[in-house]
């Protein structure tokens, strides 16, 4: 508004002067205009000097201040209109970005449905504790985390983590604060207060990530004060050697200093990096990745080899039922009906492969009788009157026909040469006399959808080697390797095997980078199990981190999503960021030595740059730096990978499968 007054009187006030020159008093508006900047201008410029620095604030004040002095008053007045112009356009820029982070605040629900003293009731969110049971209808936020007690829905996490498909939940699962139930009614009980949800921890995050400085930043910082001062000073000196060295006149001496004064001014150096900085930690929040600085982002450009861990992040970490082998099996069905129905209520990881795959088939678990479990080794019982057996070949040796022992341990150790996992079934009805069947479950921890692709784009951002860092077995480890072309693995790793690795790597790295400068690593893992190989390297991220408070702390980079797509995402980001801040600082620093050099050769000449002309370019290039970094906000989201949903769907429809009440209490209640 104050930019807009003070243009619209310096507006009038030139057209009246240069279509009614013969009024004297047509400079009144100029001066007008020049008085209203000063109101702001020496506001801030008063606060500086209070402080004992000499900044951007007070040399504008001054450089307008003395054009006014020496009868330039219109000149004064566009230094001081455009100054304020910029910087009312910094602040919007600014402001923009604070938006995008702060639009996470509006997920954020005000209440919460709670279950208290025999009733369902309303309240704050400051009041909700551990431990309470609340209710969350279709289209509520989640309120903080918590824990699905009755019920399955689907949660649409797009405004926290950017992935595209809602994620199916059923009892026992977590939901986290500011996601939206987009399916059915359900209840949860609380995991945490909201001020300790994943959704306020990563606002913490985002806000301290603004108030870190990059390294070139916290240069600039450091110099801001000084640079002012010695551009004051020289000012002061060209005034005094025009005057008395060149025999100018105190008048033309004066306004020389002034234009050298105004475009030496650093105000686009100063704004170059922080705009860059906040719409990239913006840009990046909105599409599910936390930057944790300047810093951050910085290491990530320059990255140029990536150590994965294997499971859970390449893979999975969970074993996939991908093939049946019926050593002597009648039927798959039977097959898999029995083995679902041993596994019925097992919540072992081999357990609910099984149970997917049968619920995939659209096949129902059997009716088990006398069930037997013995920890680490198998199930056993009864289907239809006969022994059933389920597990290690030991487990199931008893109950196998003699005849087909040595075939399933054959097929076991096949299975086993190719890094596979295989689960024995059998039934019996007479061992001895070979009347029974047997056949093998071959598990194996699938590789994630979207990890070849990410691999891939990798490759083609020049970065190499990736290399799979693992504490699993050579042929397990070479087989995801091979699948998706990675450049290396190591397997069987413990955890100080891992940091030597990582430490190899950097050494590797040496001299890759441009002026022989070393190329970063990164680590991409867990943050729990990778500590140390996190710890190790250049900058390490977390992988699928929404609800993992040792991810959120421990990397520099979190990606809130499962999407690998993410990964060739964020360092393109990071990049384009780090080439927007190059630009900027080029533009700012070519701006100030070009138009430096021409005020001071122009003037000796003969030929003086103009105070208007001066006060354009300085402003100009502040503007231009300004919008260049806007344009990170425009960034495309990145395209997800075709990440499969239905294991969560899957889920769901098992826990209703076991007889979990889906939403009856909640629906009725």
């Amino acid at each position: 508004m104050r930019a807009s007054v003070a243009a619209g009187l310096l507006l009038v006030g030139w057209l009246i002067a240069r279509h009614a020159a013969e009024w004297e008093h047509a400079d009144v508006f100029a001066w007008a205009s020049l008085a209203i900047g000063m109101v702001y201008g020496l506001r801030a410029a008063w606060e500086s000097l209070r402080e004992r620095v000499v900044d951007i604030d007070v040399l504008m004040v001054v450089g307008a201040g003395a054009a006014a002095a020496i009868g330039h008053a219109e000149e004064g007045a566009t230094l001081l209109f455009l100054f304020v112009l910029a910087g009312a356009l910094e602040e919007l820029a600014m402001e923009r970005t604070r938006r995008e982070i702060e639009a996470l605040h509006a997920l954020m629900p005000t209440e919460a449905v709670v279950f208290r003293e025999g009733a369902w009731t309303t309240c704050d969110l400051s009041d909700l504790r551990a431990g309470d049971r609340i209710r969350l209808r279709p289209g509520d936020r989640a309120p903080t985390d918590a824990r699905v007690s009755v019920g399955s829905t689907a949660f649409d996490q797009s405004a926290i983590t950017g992935e595209s498909m809602p994620r199916g939940v059923a009892p026992g699962d977590d939901i986290y604060a500011g996601t939206i139930n987009v399916d059915d009614p359900i209840e949860a009980v609380v995991s945490r207060p909201a001020v300790e949800s994943s959704l306020s921890r990563i606002l913490d995050l985002v806000t301290r990530a603004r108030e870190q400085r990059e390294p070139v930043q916290r240069t600039i910082d450091r110099l801001s004060q000084p640079y002012a001062t010695g551009v004051m000073a020289v000012s002061a000196v060209l005034f005094v050697l025009w005057w008395t060295w060149l025999g100018r006149t105190w008048q033309d001496s004066m306004y020389t200093a002034i234009t050298f004064l105004i475009v030496a001014s650093p105000c686009a150096l100063v704004i170059a990096t922080p705009t860059a900085t906040l719409a990239a930690i913006a840009r990046a929040a909105r599409g599910g990745v936390l930057f944790k600085g300047g810093q951050s982002i910085e290491r990530l450009a320059n990255v140029g080899a990536v150590c994965f861990d294997k499971t859970g992040t390449l893979t999975l970490g969970r074993p996939k039922l991908t093939q049946v082998h019926p050593v002597a099996w009648s039927s798959g069905e039977e097959l898999l009906s029995i083995a679902a129905g041993l596994e019925r209520d097992s919540t072992h990881p081999i357990a609910t492969a099984v149970r997917e795959a049968a619920q995939d088939r659209g096949i129902a678990p059997a009716e088990v009788h006398d069930f037997d479990h013995t920890t680490g080794r198998g199930m056993t019982g009864t289907v239809n009157g006969h022994r059933v057996s389920l597990g290690s070949y030991t487990h199931a040796e008893r109950i196998i026909p003699v005849c087909l022992r040595g075939r399933v341990q054959e097929v076991l150790e096949r299975i086993q040469g190719r890094g596979d996992l295989g689960v024995v079934v059998a039934q019996s009805r007479d061992v001895e006399a070979g009347d029974g069947q047997a056949a093998v479950l071959i598990m194996s921890d699938i590789v994630r959808p979207g990890a070849a692709e990410m691999v891939r784009r990798l490759h083609d951002l020049g970065i190499r080697p990736l290399r799979m860092l693992t504490g699993d077995n050579r042929l397990t480890a070479q087989r995801v390797a091979s699948r998706l072309g990675l450049d290396r693995f190591d397997a069987e790793l413990l955890p100080e095997d891992k940091v030597a690795a990582v430490r190899d790597t950097k050494a590797a790295m040496e001299g890759t980078g441009r002026r022989g400068r070393r190329l970063g690593v990164a680590v991409i893992g867990d943050g729990v199990n990778d500590a140390p190989a996190l710890a190790a390297s250049d900058i390490a991220i977390g992988i699928g981190s929404i609800g993992s408070d040792a991810a959120l702390e421990s990397a520099d980079v979190v990606l809130l999503s499962d999407d690998l797509a993410a990964v060739p995402w964020a360092i393109e980001l990071a990049r384009r960021t780090r080439r927007k801040i190059r630009f900027n600082l080029s533009l700012a620093l070519s701006i100030i030595f070009v138009m430096a050099m021409l005020t001071v050769i122009g003037s000796i000449v003969g030929r003086p740059v103009t105070l208007t002309l001066g006060v354009l370019a300085h402003e100009g290039g502040t503007l231009l730096v300004v919008l260049n970094s806007l344009l990170l906000l425009g960034v495309k989201p990145y395209a997800p990978s075709a990440v499969a949903r239905t294991a969560d769907d899957r889920r769901h429809a098992d826990a209703n499968a076991r007889g979990t009440p889906a939403g009856a209490t909640a629906a009725n209640g």
